[in-house]
């Protein structure tokens, strides 16, 4: 049964795959259709200008009010991307489920499992933010970099079902880990809308001259603080499994705090992203300064699970590799 379970449970990932790969593609076609030479779409400043430029008051409120919601219908394209990805995301979901009715357990105790996990919610999170607003031009960055990571994890970190460590047979590891990964996908988010911000803004430097696509998409300085309210939320998440390591730690190994690489790594990670939202709420940090530091910020959370993970002895050596 356990076996049976393990199978299907591969299955529902590849699936998942295969799903993600025809989204990636959609969302691809779609920021090419957006760099046409008549975008589809206008952006917030573009079109605030050329409506106030011919006098429609009433009408500036409403465009402004449709790009600034971003209730948008999108292009073909667009929404088979998004269609796509909920799909995906189903039979992602049943993957993972599947992998621990499996084990027997939380199935994020190996990379293997995390990952599966990580990319798993990282998608979900992308798709309930588009109930608060519309991120869905970022689809191909998010699908794209959890298929690279579920390729990633399927070839190179798979393990089979095996027994827990006693370490690990704890309900911290269920609320640890997976605040870990909440708030990891909110640093994604943040992370991609920062990359797009520096584009944006060179963009705009260059009086609209550069990528076309970006005309389609909001301001550099909205950009931006969509990124700080979403990195805001990861940082409460992170703050809280940086509290939660520690007891787990303390009732686990009999100490708080031990200058364990991982713990060293996480504290390092939480500390970038508190300099960012202490930089920008005091000290005035906007633009380019804050973008690169979310992508800083981003980049320590992807080493902290890749390199720290893999090349690093101590006790959070739980890779299964």
């Amino acid at each position: 049964m356990t076996l049976d379970l393990e199978m299907y449970s591969l299955i529902a990932v590849y699936s998942a795959m295969a799903l993600y790969t025809l989204a990636f593609v959609a969302f691809t076609v779609d920021l090419a259709r957006r760099s046409s030479p008549e975008p589809l779409e206008a952006s917030a400043s573009d079109t605030v200008s050329a409506v106030a430029s011919a006098g429609g008051t009433a009408l500036l409120e409403r465009t402004d009010a449709s790009v600034t919601t971003g209730r948008e219908r999108g292009s073909r394209a667009l929404r088979t991307g998004m269609s796509l990805t909920v799909v995906g995301f189903a039979l992602h979901a049943v993957g993972v489920a599947l992998r621990g009715f499996a084990a027997g357990y939380a199935p994020w105790s190996n990379m293997y499992g995390f990952a599966i996990t990580a990319t798993g919610i990282i998608v979900g999170v992308f798709l309930l933010v588009q109930f608060w607003q519309d991120l869905r031009f970022l689809g191909a960055y998010i699908v794209g970099f959890c298929l690279a990571f579920l390729g990633l994890a399927t070839v190179n970190f798979y393990v089979a079902v095996a027994p827990q460590p006693p370490a690990l047979q704890s309900a911290w590891l269920v609320m640890h880990v997976f605040v870990a990964i909440l708030g990891t996908s909110f640093f994604a988010l943040g992370g991609g809308l920062s990359l797009v911000q520096l584009l944006q803004a060179r963009r705009e430097a260059r009086g609209g001259e550069g990528m076309r696509f970006l005309a389609t998409l909001p301001t550099s300085e909205r950009l931006e603080n969509l990124a700080y309210r979403l990195i805001l939320v990861g940082f409460v998440f992170w703050t809280f499994t940086l509290i939660a390591g520690a007891i787990w730690a303390e009732r686990a190994w009999g100490r708080y705090w031990g200058w364990d690489t991982k713990e060293v790594w996480t504290f390092i990670i939480w500390t970038i992203f508190a300099g960012y939202i202490h930089a920008r709420a005091t000290r005035g940090w906007r633009g380019s300064r804050s973008a690169w530091l979310a992508i800083i910020g981003f980049v320590a959370v992807l080493f902290n699970f890749t390199v720290v993970n893999l090349f690093f002895k101590g006790l959070h050596a739980y890779s299964g590799l």
